[in-house]
């Protein structure tokens, strides 16, 4: 079993879910139920998968989580986009989430490239 919390993508997507959190409380009040709670579910979906990934026996069942996880953040650089576009995010904070978003992508791309490599031996 992994500890999780010591797995550097799970670290930078909390991190994402954070600021997720923080800059979202400052959305449209009709927004709560659309934009706002899906951009949310998707954060703590990254760092959420890592997690339960991380406590699976199986590698192949890690590397599925890692796969969710994977997606999650996809979904979130879409979100983080749309929410852009449509002004409820300024340029700076855009850029610092999607940095966030970019960067925790990385580690986890990099994880999941590990764990394959493990699999394979």
């Amino acid at each position: 079993m992994r500890d999780y919390k010591k797995i550097k993508a799970y670290q930078n997507a909390e991190k994402l879910a954070l600021g997720v959190y923080s800059v979202t409380k400052q959305f449209p009040r009709e927004e709560l139920y659309g934009l706002v709670s899906q951009l949310r579910r998707a954060a703590v979906s990254v760092m959420a998968n890592i997690a339960e990934g991380a406590s699976r026996q199986h590698k192949k069942d890690y590397m599925n989580f890692l796969f969710m996880a994977h997606g999650s953040v996809s979904e979130v650089e879409c979100l983080l986009t749309l929410s852009s576009k449509l002004g409820f995010l300024e340029d700076e904070t855009y850029l610092k989430l999607e940095d966030l978003r970019r960067e925790t992508a990385g580690t986890l791309g990099g994880l999941i490239r590990a764990v394959e490599k493990e699999t394979s031996l």
